[in-house]
């Protein structure tokens, strides 16, 4: 086949003398099994000569795997590219076959081999060298009949005089060496190969064909192509969509190139350079990055304080007992334990709010008053606690003015544990289920009123009815 046929055939645009040199080097090594190393800058067209290798040569039946190298992580790429058996590394539910038995008695297309770390490098030039590979996980050695075809965009022998490229494996791979030229160094063949791109997107989107004018003729030209093919494909296809004219001139091209510093100075495109800044300024900048990390940190530091404070706001208001006047405290019949009551002052009546209410109500004093003379015990060596009066000792002295509520516990009488005169005091918990039965029943089973009467909130009392009701 001439190579006019294969350029027709693969799509080729261009009549330089180098395209035209890699088109005659390709033809000549297709029909044999020897390995080829193609190396450009990326976007030059290497996948497109790889193709024309494989579909010239004795292989063009089977197929062409191609293994992107680059894009395969270092621990996974040597069970990829010659497989691996079942319990080989952890994950390996099954027998894996690599990309090199699949390319068997075809051809494989290794992209990116200067990316590949140096222990699959190693294995690499076995199997070039031999044919023969084992698996991951296997001892046995496995034959296979590949065609190897590598590309890479970097200079690879200058990456064997950097060390990370083997130089034996070089030299296995660089039998022959096709170089294909980037797109600035030939460009006679830039407006064709646009022509012909421009031309394809016009009847893929359904747009009208489009004229360059002279001078964006001489601007496609004058461009470096840091992108090479892929980056002018690009800027024709956008020629074919955005522009709503049928003639395109330098002007409307210019915000399409997208050069990456290194355009050529008859583009007029300008390279974006940071602006010099004095030294004083960027101390006072660099301060103000340190400024506003400390305002984060101590900010963060606030926030785990504040919420440090909300836990424990909350513990304790959890913890606050039912509020009783001191003068039902001090009567015979209450029971001698403080452990869940609060006992106030008399001032503060039989009724006083507890302290979470008054401090939504705003009443400071009052609170200050209640918490002055809080007699609150938690444990049982904790300081002497008042205890009701004993037959032997003299009583407490009555208030001069009882409450309300210390006449209507007077006037109920005895309780149940105290009839009979027997002398023995109810426990806590008893002297508890009788005051909130008592609430229960002067309010006519009213939860909200008696909580509110004995100080507690509505929650604390329904643990406490449930806990009676279980006990019942």
């Amino acid at each position: 086949m001439d190579r006019t046929s294969i350029q027709e055939r693969f799509g080729i645009v261009g009549e330089s003398d180098v395209i035209k040199n890699v088109i005659d080097q390709a033809r000549q090594v297709a029909d044999t099994d020897i390995t080829v190393l193609l190396q450009g800058e990326s976007g030059v067209g290497k996948e497109l000569i790889s193709q024309v290798l494989h579909e010239l040569s004795m292989r063009r039946h089977e197929q062409m795997v191609v293994v992107n190298c680059g894009a395969i992580p270092e621990g996974l790429i040597e069970s990829e590219l010659f497989g691996a058996e079942k319990g080989a590394y952890t994950g390996a539910v099954e027998e894996r076959v690599g990309y090199f038995e699949e390319a068997d008695d075809g051809t494989i297309f290794l992209d990116e081999i200067g990316e590949m770390p140096k222990n699959a490098q190693v294995r690499l030039l076995r199997v070039l060298e031999t044919g023969r590979f084992t698996r991951v996980g296997a001892s046995q050695q496995q034959q296979v009949d590949v065609r190897i075809v590598a590309a890479t965009n970097k200079d690879l022998a200058e990456e064997v005089q950097k060390g990370n490229f083997r130089k034996d494996l070089y030299y296995r791979l660089s039998t022959v060496l096709i170089d294909i030229p980037p797109l600035r160094e030939r460009p006679d063949d830039i407006l064709p190969i646009f022509d012909t791109f421009l031309h394809e997107f016009s009847q893929e989107y359904s747009s009208s064909r489009k004229q360059l004018t002279a001078d964006a003729e001489e601007l496609l030209e004058s461009y470096r192509w840091p992108g090479n093919v892929r980056e002018l494909r690009n800027i024709a296809e956008q020629v074919a969509v955005l522009m709503r004219t049928d003639e395109v001139s330098a002007d409307d091209l210019r915000p399409l190139l997208r050069d990456l510093g290194q355009a050529a100075a008859s583009t007029d495109l300008m390279r974006v350079e940071p602006e010099p800044q004095d030294p004083d300024a960027g101390a006072g900048t660099e301060d103000d990055l340190r400024q506003r990390e400390l305002l984060y940190r101590a900010i963060l530091e606030m926030r785990m304080d504040m919420r440090n404070l909300k836990e424990r706001i909350d513990s304790l208001m959890s913890n606050v007992g039912v509020v009783v006047p001191r003068e039902v405290a001090e009567r015979g019949d209450f029971p001698s334990d403080y452990d869940d009551f609060v006992v106030v002052n008399s001032e503060d009546g039989p009724t006083a709010s507890p302290p979470h209410r008054e401090r939504e109500q705003g009443s400071g004093g009052e609170v200050d008053s209640m918490m002055r003379d809080v007699i609150y015990e938690v444990e049982e060596s904790g300081p002497a606690r008042p205890t009701r009066p004993r037959p032997d000792r003299p009583s407490a002295p009555e208030p001069e003015s009882p409450s309300a509520e210390a006449e209507a516990e007077i006037e109920a009488g005895p309780t149940e544990t105290d009839s009979g005169g027997s002398g023995e005091l109810p426990t806590l918990e008893e002297s508890e289920k009788q005051l909130i039965s008592r609430a229960l029943k002067r309010f006519d089973g009213n939860r909200r009123k008696t909580a509110e009467a004995l100080g507690i909130s509505e929650r604390t009392l329904y643990r406490k009815l449930k806990d009676i009701d279980e006990d019942l």
